[in-house]
């Protein structure tokens, strides 16, 4: 059986901080892009703690689980702020609590 990003355990803990530029909330399972180098944009699943949606200008804590983590090795440490986007459309912010996944941390070049 094939795992999926669904299988994963989380990459990040993060606070999920939303700008207003949705229309509507965010659920759980949302998967918008992330910028986690200034040039490399991934996919990821946000889970959120304690609440099933985040209002479009709302904000709350939870997790990532990246898609394709092994592409940008050692690029995320706690405090770096990352885009959430849809398109070239920036939503909000997630800033790092967290990394789960030591491959992540460190800064990288990029």
């Amino acid at each position: 059986m094939e795992k999926t990003i669904f299988d994963q355990k989380p990459d990040v803990e993060v606070l999920f901080e939303f700008n207003g530029s949705r229309k509507n909330p965010a659920a759980d399972g949302y998967r918008p892009h992330h910028l986690v180098t200034g040039n490399y944009l991934t996919t990821g699943v946000h889970h959120y703690y304690d609440v099933q949606t985040i209002p479009p200008n709302g904000t709350a804590k939870g997790t990532i689980t990246f898609i394709t983590p092994e592409a940008y090795p050692h690029c995320l440490w706690v405090g770096k702020k990352i885009n959430i986007q849809e398109g070239a459309k920036i939503v909000g912010y997630a800033t790092i609590l967290k990394v789960l996944n030591p491959d992540l941390l460190g800064e990288c070049d990029a």
